[in-house]
C-alpha cells in the first residue's frame, strides 16, 4: 500500500489507526530501503514478516506476475504448479541472460535485483570472514565442482598452449574431476608428511613447474579446507610461486568460508603472491540446500570474465536461499554461528582425545587443519583387516553421518588415474583413522552423541575381535543385541564403502 492507499483507509477506518499501520510498514520499508542504499548485510536479521513483503516486491517486478501480462515468447515464466511457484516465490525467471550469468533481464527486473544484492551481501560476508581485500564475486548455481570447471575453462582462451594443472593431492573426487571435465591433465604433487600432518610439498611443486614450464601450465590447483590429516595448502608459498611464474592460481575453498584460518590464507596468499580466484561452497558454509557456490576473486575484470563465461540463463533458487538466510541472521547472527563453531571445534577435539585414550588411541596432531580432526585406529588394524571398515558400517547404520574411516591400502581409481591410499591423502599413510569435523551449524549436543555412539561400537568391535582370538569360545553362547547388530553391519558393509567413497 502506497500513500495514496493509506489516505483513502481513513475514510474507512480512524485515521489514528491507519497513521500507526502506515508507520508499521515504513519501519519494515526503512530496512528494505538501507539494504537497497548499502548493499551489506544487516547487522541484526530480518524477522519473516519483513522478508516475505521484500521478496514480495520484488517477484511482482518480473514480467510473469504482471496484472494483464501477455506473453508470446517460448519461455514467459509460465510455470504448471502452483505449488511450484509458490516454492520459488513466483520467481520464475532465474537470473542472467544468455551471454553473462549476472546481466540483468529485461522482463525480470526483480529477479535482477535479486541476483544484484545477493552478490553484494556475499561479498560483504567474504570480507566479514577474513577476505578483506575481495574485489568481486557472484553466486553460481553450480556445486563447487562444476564451478572449479568454468574457472578453469575461462582460463583456457588466456592460456591456449596450456595442457596442465599442478593439483597438491587431496583425495576428494568432484575437484580431481572438475579438471578431467575442463579438458586438462592432472599433475597430481603427493603430499610430505611432518608431523601427523600431510603438508604441501613445494620443492615438488616447483620442480614440476620448471619440467613442464609455465606457458603449458594452466594454474595450479589449491586447497583450503580439507579431512585431517591433511591440512590447508601452503598457500602463501604457492601464491609467491604462482607470481613468480606467472602462473594463475584457483583455490578450492570448499567449506573454508566458516574458518577464520582459511580465509586469513587466502587472504595473505593474494597479498604476497598471486590468486585468481577461490571457490566456495553455499551448504557448506550457510546452511542452504546444496546446488550453488561462490566464485570470488581480487580482480574484478576475471570474476566478470568467468560469469560471462557460463553459457545460458541460470536458476535463481541457489541465490534465493543464500539471501533469505543472510537477511534472517543478519551479520551479527552468522558471526554468532561463526564463534560457536570454534568452541565446538575445541569441545570435539577434547572429547575425542578422551575418548581414544581410553582405547589405547590418539589424536592425531593436526594444528594447522582448522575444521576437521582424526583419531588412530591402529589396535583396530592389527587385528583384522575388515575392523576398520566394520567400525564405519556400524556408526552408519547407527545414523552417524560425516565420520570416515580410512583404513590402509584402499585403491581407488578416479577418470582413469589409480590412487593408492585413496582417501588418506598420501600413498602409505602410517595408521587407519577416524575422521570427525566440526562445521558450522554444530551443537554440543551433537558432539555428545557421536561420542557415546562411537564408543558403544569401539566396545562392540573390541568384543567381537576378543571373542575371534578365543580358540574356546563357543559362537553359541552369549548372543546379544550388538552381535546380532554387529551381523547386520557386515550385510551393510558394501552399502556404506560406497556412500564414503
Amino acid at each position: 500500500m502506497n500513500r495514496e492507499s493509506f489516505a483513502a483507509g481513513e475514510r474507512l477506518v480512524s485515521p489514528a489507526y491507519v497513521r500507526q499501520g502506515c508507520e508499521a510498514r515504513r519501519s519494515h520499508e526503512h530496512l528494505i530501503r538501507l539494504l537497497l542504499e548499502k548493499g551489506k548485510c544487516p547487522e541484526n536479521g530480518w524477522d519473516e514478516s519483513t522478508l516475505e513483503l521484500f521478496l514480495h516486491e520484488l517477484a511482482i517486478m518480473d514480467s510473469n506476475n504482471f496484472l494483464g501480462n501477455c506473453g508470446v515468447g517460448e519461455r514467459e515464466g509460465r510455470v504448471a504448479s502452483a505449488l511450484v511457484a509458490r516454492r520459488h516465490y513466483r520467481f520464475i525467471h532465474g537470473i542472467g541472460r544468455s551471454g553473462d550469468i549476472s546481466a540483468v533481464q529485461p522482463k525480470a527486473a526483480g529477479s535482477s535485483l535479486l541476483n544484484k544484492i545477493t552478490n553484494s551481501l556475499v561479498l560483504d560476508i567474504i570480507k566479514l570472514a577474513g577476505v578483506h581485500t575481495v574485489a568481486n564475486c557472484f553466486v553460481v548455481p553450480m556445486a563447487t565442482g562444476m564451478s572449479l570447471t568454468l574457472c578453469f575453462l575461462t582460463l583456457r582462451h588466456k592460456r591456449p598452449k596450456a595442457k596442465y594443472i599442478i593439483w597438491p593431492r587431496i583425495d576428494q573426487k568432484s575437484c580431481f574431476k572438475s579438471m578431467i571435465t575442463a579438458g586438462f591433465e592432472p599433475v597430481v604433487i603427493e603430499n610430505v608428511l611432518e608431523g601427523d600432518e600431510l603438508r604441501t610439498d613445494l620443492k615438488a611443486v616447483e620442480a614440476k613447474v620448471q619440467e613442464l614450464g609455465p606457458d603449458y601450465i594452466l594454474c595450479i590447483h589449491s586447497t583450503t579446507s580439507c579431512f585431517a590429516p591433511r591440512v590447508p595448502d601452503r598457500l602463501e608459498e604457492l601464491a609467491v610461486i604462482c607470481a613468480n611464474y606467472d602462473i594463475p592460481h584457483i583455490v578450492n575453498n570448499a567449506y573454508g568460508v566458516q574458518s577464520s584460518k582459511c580465509m586469513h590464507l587466502i587472504q595473505q596468499g593474494a597479498r604476497v603472491g598471486r590468486i585468481d580466484a577461490f571457490v566456495q561452497s553455499l551448504d557448506k558454509n550457510f546452511m542452504v540446500p546444496v546446488g550453488g557456490a561462490i566464485i570470488a576473486g581480487f580482480n574484478d575484470s576475471f570474476i566478470q570474465e568467468i560469469s560471462k563465461m557460463y553459457p545460458g540463463r541460470a536458476s535463481a533458487s541457489p541465490s534465493l536461499d543464500v539471501l533469505i538466510t543472510l537477511l534472517s541472521l543478519g551479520s551479527n547472527g552468522y558471526k554468532k554461528l561463526l564463534k560457536e563453531r570454534k568452541e565446538m571445534f575445541s569441545y570435539l577435539s577434547n572429547q575425542i582425545k578422551k575418548l581414544s585414550e581410553a582405547y589405547n588411541e590418539r589424536l592425531l596432531h593436526t594444528p594447522h587443519n582448522p575444521i576437521s580432526l582424526a583419531m588412530t585406529l591402529k589396535t583396530l588394524d592389527e587385528h583384522r583387516d575388515k575392523a576398520v571398515t566394520q567400525l564405519g558400517s556400524m556408526l552408519f547404520t547407527r545414523q552417524v553421518s560425516g565420520a570416515r574411516v580410512v583404513p590402509l591400502g584402499s585403491v581407488q581409481t578416479v577418470s582413469g588415474y589409480t590412487f593408492r591410499g585413496f582417501m588418506s591423502h598420501t600413498n602409505n599413510y602410517p595408521c587407519a583413522y577416524l575422521n570427525a569435523a566440526s562445521a558450522i551449524g554444530m551443537k554440543m549436543q551433537d558432539v555428545d552423541l557421536f561420542i557415546k555412539r562411537l564408543d558403544r561400537c569401539l566396545k562392540a568391535v573390541r568384543k567381537e575381535q576378543s571373542k575371534e582370538s578365543d580358540d574356546n569360545y563357543d559362537k553359541t553362547e552369549d548372543v546379544d543385541i550388538e552381535e546380532m547388530a554387529l551381523k547386520l553391519d557386515n550385510v551393510l558393509l558394501d552399502t556404506y564403502q560406497d556412500a564414503s567413497s
